[in-house]
């Protein structure tokens, strides 16, 4: 049998991303199972598990990667970086028409290339195989209750990015002392579930969207909120989670009697642009609008809540958001006027040791025999582009590639 390549490549895109696909430990591993596999690193001084670690583990480091078949990335790659005729796999997001990621899906179709994409690897039911939803949850909480801290002077925690690892970041939950706030999650996949693991491990109290919305706490409480709960179908009628799923324009905001209970808004639902946005500019103008502190784990850009409108950084990870002006204020907590907004798009990488393990054994587990061996259909799924040409799935990127 052939050897076949895989190349571990550098994070090209800024702000740079120190997470990988495989530790040093599980690049040994697979080489294990895979007897005919060879992977090589290429040579980065930002990821969290250096050279060093790889060269001693017995990973080849390499500047040149161009001998290896497979690309494995974490991000997209930079334009000038993209090998021809290779397959690669990262996130490109692409697949929701993307505007500033047009030219990327033009030139790996100019180049030959079979782009295989990590947000479209699921099994046969159709849930998603690799994901970093967890850590996104989990880091995403964590920096609501630091930005609330923050703008409400409670308590100083450390930032997640100066934890080691997630025991080291549980290690801050003592300090967090809260007066009888409510707390908004939305979603219930991995997002949601890493953000609620930090609110119970803080110790703060689940209660029921009812008891939310009905009941004075003289402690801090948290809700979680599926779509059933602030979307209504438009004319009345049952609310029924397919035909919500398949036709949400189908369906109007039901979220704002949320937003006149609600201190800290964690957002971790995934949102169709067909939706109903969650409020409006306008809603957060009335005296009512109770929201300080938005952590948009979804980062949607102009999407269903108003004050996102551009991510924030690792390195600024707060701004604030002025409704009267719908501008964004870059010093935070300038005013208790305005709302505080945590949008960082890369959340993950503030805990990429964890978050990077967790990856790579998916990837071993689940997409590498497929990917390696026979496909039961999970790899022909998730590849977007092959032999110049989108694939039958990705069709509907015909026009937006064209740029139309």
């Amino acid at each position: 049998m052939r050897e076949t390549h895989i190349a571990l490549i550098r994070e090209g895109k800024v702000p740079v991303d120190s997470r990988v696909t495989l530790t040093p430990d599980q690049a040994v591993e697979v080489q294990k199972q895979y007897p005919h596999l060879k992977v090589y690193c290429q040579r980065s001084e930002r990821r969290c598990f250096t050279d060093a670690q790889y060269e001693e583990a017995g990973i080849p480091l390499v500047d040149d990667v161009s001998h290896c078949d497979i690309m494995l990335g974490v991000k997209e790659v930079p334009i000038p970086e993209l090998l021809s005729n290779k397959t690669y796999l990262f996130f490109s997001h692409t697949i929701k028409k993307q505007p500033y990621n047009r030219e990327l899906l033009q030139q790996i179709l100019e180049k030959n290339i079979r782009l295989i994409d990590y947000e479209k690897l699921t099994n046969g039911k159709g849930n998603r195989i690799v994901a970093f939803g967890r850590f996104a949850g989990i880091v995403g909480a964590y920096n609501g209750l630091y930005t609330f801290g923050q703008k409400m002077k409670l308590f100083n925690i450390r930032r997640a990015k100066d934890c080691y690892d997630l025991e080291d970041l549980k290690t801050e939950y003592a300090k967090i002392k809260l007066p009888p706030v409510k707390i908004a999650v939305t979603g219930a996949g991995r997002v949601a579930k890493g953000a609620m693991e930090v609110l119970n491990g803080v110790g703060i109290r689940k209660v029921s969207p009812q008891e939310y919305l009905n009941t004075s706490f003289d402690e801090a409480v948290y809700t979680q909120l599926m779509v059933t709960d602030y979307n209504i179908k438009k004319g009345g009628g049952s609310f029924r989670r397919q035909e919500f799923f398949n036709h949400p324009e189908q369906f109007e905001p039901g979220f704002l009697p949320y937003t006149k209970h609600t201190d800290l808004f964690i957002a971790g639902a995934f949102w169709d642009h067909r939706a109903p946005v969650l409020f409006q500019r306008e809603d957060m103008l009335t005296d009512n609008f109770r929201i300080k502190v938005i952590a948009d784990i979804t980062c949607d850009i102009e999407g269903s809540i108003p004050s996102t409108k551009q991510p924030s950084t690792i390195e600024q990870p707060v701004y604030d958001y002025n409704p009267e002006q719908d501008t964004v204020v870059e010093e935070p907590y300038a005013n208790n006027k305005f709302v505080s907004v945590m949008a960082i798009d890369n959340l993950p990488s503030e805990l990429p040791r964890d978050a990077s393990r967790s990856f790579g054994e998916n990837l071993i587990k689940h997409v590498f025999p497929n990917l390696l061996g026979e496909d039961d259909g999970m790899i022909a799924r998730a590849t977007i582009a092959d032999k110049g040409k989108l694939t039958e799935p990705y069709l509907y990127l015909q026009d937006y590639v064209a740029g139309r």
